[in-house]
């Protein structure tokens, strides 16, 4: 016995030195450890900027509803070369000097019109030329007023499906960034229990080192006067060394998930953290009817589905616009003159108007535009196809995991008493092996039922809250407070 207790006395300074940090650490509640991690994680700031960029696509799209005012212009153009020119009368080319300088200014307003698929714009020009050289002149050109119209005719109209497809992208990204927090707080539901099992299996390990130590001095003591046998003494020296390894073990398994927790919460390697086991759990009714109501108007799942329908048809609209008669209307109006001095040129202005239509029409094209069209189509059955099966999976996962957390809370209580029961049954079998009313099989089976009550009662707490979290996210519903879940959006927005 002596022997074994100089043998283990290294390994076990060892370990305690190892496991003496995580002795000095910060109790942290779940809800403490969620609210940290939906605050200062990496995970967080990502889920924060992704909404950004979000938004201000929406915001671009915004824009592009609107009047676009623009000034460009050309300035300083100067041109001192030979340009080669036609005569008119002769046919003879000749190279004709240039020497002179170019400006112009103008102003145009464009808006979009969502509902033809046409552009109307509003201009006004300003032009200077300055020909230098032996027949030195001044030329100023102006264009008011010109308005002008642009029309699209049998073709795809991209101004009417992004007024379809737009806002419901921007609400998908509102309720992905929700549903990123929720995933947050999965994770960390996750890690906050794993470290919770882990430094629950180091403390059970170290007691019950302790205990077989003491067990091993008793049965020592009572193999001299028989009642202990030799094999007896030997299977509780095994479980000696077994309860020596599983500490070593636990250490390990304690330290990686601390630091796994840590970086889940956004603090440093050097923190510790002391996970709350509370044993009050909410009393929650979720009924599946309701479940899957929210989650229809609530998740991303349903607005995702119905985007993906619309760029499907989208793609066959396009592609059937494609396949036959392209036509545009264009026509202009406007007023315009040209004078030598900037007074004149905006007096006894000229009408001017321009209307035309171009069109297009593919005689044979071998079959291409309707292999086009076919195509497109055939995606869109595979989408309408695709979406309908992510329902029913979407529905089947949900009724599992209300079905799931129904019982859960009843099997965290049984597990609960099924732990006191099993650490009950220890002690006494452990006060009558010291009376030497029980055997070492008797014993080792005791210790093995109270460490699986134990672990099982820290796994079901973890299933219960990751139940409920699921459901959560899947719904972005609040079950305990009864509310839909919300933030304030314009309050990341000025944060940036």
């Amino acid at each position: 016995m002596s022997r074994l207790v100089l043998f283990f006395s290294p390994l076990l300074c060892g370990l305690a030195s190892l496991a003496a940090p995580l002795r000095a650490q910060e109790a942290m509640t779940l809800d403490d450890a969620i609210h940290a991690a939906r605050t200062r994680s990496v995970a967080a700031l990502q889920a924060k900027h992704a909404f950004v960029s979000t938004y201000w696509a929406w915001r671009s799209y915004q824009a592009s509803r609107l009047p676009l005012l623009t000034l460009y212009g050309d300035l300083g153009n100067f041109n001192r070369s030979q340009t080669l020119l036609q005569n008119f009368e002769s046919g003879e080319m000749v190279y004709a000097n240039s020497f002179n300088m170019q400006n112009s200014l103008g102003l145009a307003l464009t808006q979009n019109i969502a509902l033809t698929g046409g552009t109307l714009s509003l201009n006004s020009d300003l032009s200077r030329i300055d020909q230098y050289g032996v027949n030195r002149n001044l030329t100023w050109y102006a264009q008011p007023v010109t308005v002008s119209y642009r029309q699209p005719l049998f073709s795809f109209n991209p101004f009417k499906w992004d007024k379809l497809i737009s806002p419901k992208e921007y609400e998908v990204g509102r309720r992905t960034y929700l549903e990123s927090m929720e995933q947050i707080t999965l994770n960390t539901v996750a890690s906050y229990f794993r470290l919770m099992l882990a430094q629950m299996n180091q403390d059970v390990a170290v007691s019950n080192y302790d205990n077989t130590k003491k067990l091993l001095s008793i049965a020592s003591e009572r193999m001299k006067v028989g009642t202990v046998t030799r094999d007896e003494y030997l299977q509780l020296e095994l479980r000696m060394l077994t309860d020596s390894i599983a500490i070593n073990e636990a250490s390990v398994t304690v330290r990686e998930a601390q630091m796994a927790l840590n970086s889940q919460l956004g603090l440093g390697e050097t923190s510790v953290i002391q996970p709350v086991q509370s044993e009050d759990l909410p009393q929650v009714d979720i009924d599946y009817e309701f479940v899957l109501q929210k989650a229809m108007e609530n998740s991303s799942f349903n607005l995702e589905n119905e985007i993906k329908i619309l760029q499907a048809e989208s793609e066959v609209a396009r592609a059937r616009a494609n396949r036959g008669l392209s036509m545009t209307f264009n026509a202009r109006f406007g007023v315009s003159r040209t004078a030598p001095g900037l007074p004149e040129v905006y007096r006894d202005l000229l009408n001017q108007e321009v209307v035309g239509l171009s069109f297009s029409i593919p005689i044979f094209d071998w079959g291409l535009g309707r292999g086009r069209v076919q195509r497109a189509k055939a995606a869109e059955d595979v989408v309408r196809a695709q979406v309908e099966q992510g329902e029913n999976d979407f529905r089947r996962q949900l009724y599992s995991l209300v079905g799931q957390f129904s019982s859960q809370r009843q099997q965290c209580m049984t597990s609960l008493r099924a732990r006191r029961l099993s650490e009950e049954r220890y002690g006494l079998m452990m006060e009558k092996f010291r009376r030497g009313n029980a055997s070492v099989l008797e014993m080792n089976a005791a210790q093995s039922e109270k460490d699986t009550a134990l672990s099982r009662y820290v796994s079901d707490l973890s299933d219960f809250w990751n139940y409920y979290y699921k459901i959560r996210q899947l719904t972005l519903f609040d079950f305990i407070e009864g509310k839909d879940l919300d933030v304030s959006y314009e309050e990341m927005i000025e944060d940036e």
